[in-house]
């Protein structure tokens, strides 16, 4: 059965600038030999698990990626295209999408990961949530002494150098049944996080897929010039291959 996806690529990568006044962030190359644009690697891996009906959302140099991208066939995927007209935040665009009748994987078009959408899918139908999020452990060390307070705010109570703190955070990959829609309003702008919050405050189940993958959001210079190493050095690992290495470098969970 067909699986649909929505790629979101309308935002204007202002961190990731000059770069981005030139090309959308989505069609930023990775890789010195070979230079491959981050929205093609995305689009090969969903044809890849299945996903072949593909909406992008678009809405800065919203030319260059239908140009780039074309009807999706050289990817081995059919691709439709909605055009926001103001800003409508990462869950807002889903406005411009009629109701789909069976889940639907919701992915930024700017991250470089080894994720298998496919075995996403079916955690997520299996799970019987209403909406997944696919979940990575993120390391956060803090460059000062942390200070600890009580009740009384000048009496110390802890004092530690430097602590690290482990988090889980959003991959930016989704997959929304189409119970998510009733909660979108046409023109209105929403961030994910506040959609998936008013499901989960309403009763429906929100669960969270961890696998053991590599992960990277190309936002920041540094991040970028991190993507083309890691994508030089593994690319059978991002684009699939019976010789596909398991990554143990970066940021592999």
């Amino acid at each position: 059965m067909s699986r649909k996806a929505i790629l979101l690529a309308g935002g204007k990568g202002t961190r990731l600038r000059p770069y981005t006044h030139v090309l959308p962030k989505p069609l930023m190359p990775l890789g010195e030999e070979a230079p491959m644009p981050i929205i093609e690697v995305v689009l090969r891996q969903l044809a890849r698990h299945g996903f072949d009906d593909v909406t992008i959302i678009t809405g800065y140099l919203t030319e260059l990626i239908e140009t780039f991208c074309g009807d999706g066939r050289k990817f081995g995927t059919r691709i439709r295209y909605r055009r926001e007209v103001a800003p409508l935040g990462t869950a807002g665009g889903l406005t411009l999408i009629k109701r789909p009748t069976q889940p639907a994987l919701v992915i930024n078009g700017d991250i470089l990961t080894t994720l298998n959408y496919g075995a996403m899918y079916e955690f997520h139908t299996s799970r019987g949530a209403a909406a997944t999020i696919a979940s990575y452990p993120r390391e956060v060390k803090i460059d000062f002494g942390v200070l600890e307070f009580g009740d009384d705010p000048h009496v110390l109570t802890g004092y530690r150098e430097k602590p690290e703190y482990s988090f889980q955070v959003s991959m930016g990959v989704y997959l929304l049944d189409p119970i998510a829609w009733d909660y979108l309003t046409p023109g209105e702008a929403l961030p994910m996080p506040d959609l998936l919050e008013a499901m989960r405050g309403s009763g429906h189940p929100v669960h969270c897929y961890k696998q053991k993958c590599y992960w990277l959001d190309i936002g920041r210079h540094d991040d970028y010039a991190t993507a083309n190493e890691i994508f030089d050095a593994r690319r059978a690992a991002f684009l699939g291959g019976a010789d596909r290495p398991t990554l143990t470098m970066g940021r592999d969970q």
